[in-house]
C-alpha cells in the first residue's frame, strides 16, 4: 500500500509516518534524506540548494523504485503539497492520501518555535491552497437566486 502523507510544515506528517509505519516499510521523507546526505552537525530543516538538488533527484529516483514494490511492502511518502499531476498519479497507484492538520495556529507556533521563518510562507500557500480547493468543491446552491 502507498500512504501519501500530506499537510502543512511542522504539522506532525513525520511523526505520524513513526506512528504508523512498520521497520521493513519504505519511507520517503525528504527532510530525513537531507539529513542523511548532509555534513555532520547539520540543521534538521535547512539545507543548501545545492544538497536539495541532490536530494530531490534521490528522492525522484526512490520513488520510482519504491512503485515497483507496493505488491509487497508498504511505502510512506511525505508530499507537503502535491501537484494535480501528483495526485493523478497517486490516484493511479491507489495511494491512501492522509492529510496531517494540527490546525493553522499550532501549525504557526510551531514553525515559529522550531522552523526557518520560510516556513510560514509555504504553510500559509498550503492553507490557501486548501480553502480555495474545498471552496471549488462545495455543491452548488439548486435553486436560482
Amino acid at each position: 500500500m502507498l500512504y501519501v502523507v500530506t499537510g502543512p510544515p511542522a504539522a506532525g506528517k513525520s511523526s505520524w509516518i513513526q506512528a504508523h509505519a512498520k521497520p521493513q516499510d519504505i519511507v520517503i521523507d525528504l527532510d530525513l534524506m537531507a539529513l542523511a546526505m548532509a555534513g555532520p552537525g547539520a540543521d534538521h530543516h535547512a539545507h543548501g540548494d545545492v544538497l536539495m538538488r541532490v536530494v530531490h533527484r534521490a528522492r525522484f529516483a526512490a520513488l520510482n523504485e519504491a512503485y515497483q514494490h507496493l505488491d509487497s511492502t508498504d511505502v510512506y511518502v511525505i508530499h507537503t503539497q502535491p501537484s494535480a499531476k501528483a495526485m493523478a498519479k497517486y490516484k493511479r497507484l491507489k495511494a491512501r492520501i492522509v492529510v496531517v492538520d494540527p490546525g493553522r495556529e499550532i501549525v504557526m507556533q510551531r514553525i515559529e518555535d522550531m522552523r526557518q521563518p520560510g516556513m510560514r510562507a509555504v504553510a500559509t500557500r498550503w492553507y490557501r491552497q486548501r480553502r480555495d480547493t474545498s471552496r471549488s468543491a462545495m455543491p452548488q446552491s439548486s435553486r436560482d437566486w
